[in-house]
């Protein structure tokens, strides 16, 4: 049953939050501490760390709002998923699509390890983007030098890592899709349907510095079943449910051409097939019941909030007690406004979750034809 967002948002916002900033302070520690004499180890901390507060996330998700995550792969992908560091390419659907890959990822076993190409004001978000800045996320904006250096960087890391790439740059509308048809149709290109046209220069970047370290591609496409709402982060906030399906399916690195047009062209090609993939699923309703494979609902992210859910209370409680703050009309004022700022930030996270919808849709220049 959906709950009023007013009656979710301040208890939610409260527990991850103040959470939150504990996770972030005992980052920054072994940030300041632990990684200038030993990277790798700094890293295997930061993994467990993190966890401790993305699972927060996946709780929402797996059992505040009971989202059903389906992914269909084959054997070998699916017995690969967590095992190797894997570069992650991904149709751009949904307000919660890097939450997918979340709770893929938790999965998988590598959550903590997980990293992903962000907009570069991801990493101001309170308490989740600064988690990500020290966990080692890439900006987008940070192109050139830092963005080859930080791809470069991934090179040592100590476990299987994922990197999430949404090579169509923005998120599906219908405003972005016509736009995206319009280029096609002017360009000669194949007219896309159901995905946009991907932006390569960030990908043939990403392979180019990779191909010696990261061993495969994770060519994720995810479609929402006509039957089922399109997940939003403050439905997921109400309760209310959604299914989502995530069709995976892995390439090996040393499949993909040596030249940069070679890959830049294997990669328009990997969206025209998802875009084909997406129609079959519009007209079937599934990827193919023969390639589900069932993941489950682990209880690891349940256990996380009990233990935040308690320490924090009691926290609370000892807090109360000791300050009397609710003993007087300054105390009490205080408290409104800390529940105000919590209200504010938490409204924060859902337009920014939000953000891209309203984003104008951009293409390519367009070029005159060689004659």
């Amino acid at each position: 049953m959906a709950i009023p967002a007013a009656l979710v948002v301040l208890p939610l916002g409260v527990l991850f939050l103040l959470s939150g900033l504990i996770v972030n302070l005992i980052q920054a520690a072994f940030f300041v501490t632990v990684r200038p004499f030993s990277k790798n180890l700094y890293r295997r901390i930061n993994r467990v760390v993190a966890e401790l507060l993305w699972l927060q996330l996946v709780w929402l998700v797996d059992w505040w709002a009971g989202v059903e995550v389906r992914v269909y792969a084959d054997s070998e992908t699916f017995k690969s998923m967590g095992k190797e560091h894997a570069l992650v390419i991904c149709n751009h659907r949904s307000d919660i699509d890097w939450l997918v890959g979340w709770i893929l990822a938790q999965r998988s076993g590598c959550l903590g390890s997980t990293l992903a190409v962000m907009k570069k004001s991801s990493k101001f978000l309170p308490v989740i983007g600064w988690s990500m800045w020290f966990t080692e996320y890439l900006f987008w904006r940070e192109a050139g030098p830092r963005m080859k250096s930080g791809l470069q960087r991934l090179k040592d890391f100590p476990q299987p890592f994922w990197l999430a790439l949404f090579v169509e740059g923005t998120r599906f509308t219908q405003a972005k899709l016509l736009a995206a048809q319009e280029y096609a149709a002017s360009q000669g290109l194949p007219i896309p349907r159901n995905v946009l046209i991907p932006r390569t220069k960030g990908f043939v970047s990403s392979v180019n510095i990779m191909r010696s370290f990261v061993p495969a591609i994770y060519d994720v496409t995810v479609a929402i079943p006509k039957d089922s709402p399109s997940p939003t982060m403050l439905r997921i906030l109400k309760g209310q449910s959604s299914v989502v399906h995530v069709h995976m399916k892995r390439h090996a690195m040393d499949e993909l051409p040596q030249t940069d047009d070679g890959v830049a062209q294997w990669c328009k090609d990997i969206f025209v097939a998802k875009d084909a993939l997406l129609d079959k699923h519009l007209a079937e309703g599934t990827f193919g019941d023969e390639y589900y494979k069932a993941i489950g609902r682990p209880k690891k992210s349940l256990l996380v909030v009990i233990f935040w859910s308690c320490l924090l209370s009691f926290a609370l409680y000892k807090f109360f007690k000791w300050s009397a703050l609710f003993s007087t009309w300054k105390g009490i004022g205080f408290s409104m406004l800390g529940l105000l700022v919590v209200t504010v930030i938490m409204h924060i996270f859902v337009l920014f979750s939000q953000s891209e919808r309203s984003t104008p849709a951009k293409v390519a220049p367009t070029r005159p034809k060689k004659e």
